[in-house]
């Protein structure tokens, strides 16, 4: 495929990455929904955590869309979805919908990062032979 092709499939996965975080999960935690608050103590957190979590989630999205911190931001998200996944464990929730969905968001994450930065396909090829 072309640089130019990579380039717009990298940011259309970014973007869809980028809204369902801000939307689905900073969000919400940041305006306080019960929702998100509900969803918080359920898996274990005390509330007051609810907005502390949604700032850091707002945090590693800005340095990923940033692009001289979009790999900082990609290695700090991986870490959150890490700590999410954890969570789930703890929780006895279902694998392939609960704990293993970290795993999907990082897939779109580092696939939209990687095909649309050269620098990082040089450092991470991707080869079938």
């Amino acid at each position: 495929m072309s640089p130019v092709t990579l380039l717009w499939i990298g940011r259309v996965l970014t973007a869809v990455f980028a809204l369902f975080i801000l939307v689905a999960s900073a969000a919400p935690k940041l305006v306080g929904a019960k929702v998100a608050r509900d969803a918080m103590v359920q898996l274990g957190w005390p509330e007051g955590y609810v907005v502390t979590i949604g700032l850091i989630e707002l945090s590693c999205l800005v340095l990923y869309l940033v692009p001289r911190t979009s790999l900082l931001g990609a290695v700090l998200m991986t870490g959150l979805l890490g700590g999410a996944m954890a969570t789930q464990v703890r929780a006895e929730n279902p694998l392939f919908s609960h704990v293993l969905f970290g795993v999907y968001l990082g897939l779109f994450m580092w696939g939209g990062l990687w095909l649309r930065d050269p620098f990082l396909r040089a450092l991470l090829p991707f080869r079938l032979d």
